[in-house]
């Protein structure tokens, strides 16, 4: 399964991925409507944390045995057998943030407008992740590569 990959040694720490992924996650897929007009906003699934000079994008890695799927009390989250994603169910999330406090990577975003939860989901319905298609650097890349 294809899942995207942090080269730390490129990236710059622009928060582009953060804002492409807000972009790709709104209801106008419009950058400055996302940003200026739509309420609530989409919180961005990916984060990039700062220890400056190092800055890294943290975002759900689909891992083959998820921690934050087995925390869910609701069965929210779920691995879907079909394409290894892990996917979420937000109609189903109660909001406990079990999930946030299981998975070892902090890669699942809290948002505090909804009381739930949202995380990476490849951007599924793009074909490519638009945190990928839009980093300057190509720090993220999108491909088989590791299993966790």
């Amino acid at each position: 399964m294809p899942r995207v990959v942090v080269k730390p040694e490129v990236c710059i720490g622009c928060h582009l991925c953060e804002v492409w992924c807000v972009v790709a996650h709104s209801r106008s897929k419009n950058i400055l409507k996302a940003f200026l007009h739509e309420t609530p906003r989409p919180v961005p699934r990916v984060v990039v944390e700062e220890n400056l000079p190092f800055t890294l994008p943290v975002h759900c890695r689909h891992c083959t045995e998820p921690s934050c799927v087995e925390a869910c009390i609701s069965g929210a989250l779920y691995r879907d057998p079909l394409t290894g994603r892990v996917e979420h169910d937000a109609g189903r999330c109660v909001g406990c943030y079990s999930c946030v406090m299981a998975c070892p990577y902090g890669a699942v975003v809290i948002d505090e407008v909804n009381r739930k939860v949202a995380r990476c989901d490849l951007c599924k319905e793009m074909g490519e992740p638009a945190c990928v298609k839009q980093c300057p650097n190509r720090a993220l890349v999108y491909q088989d590569s590791f299993t966790s």
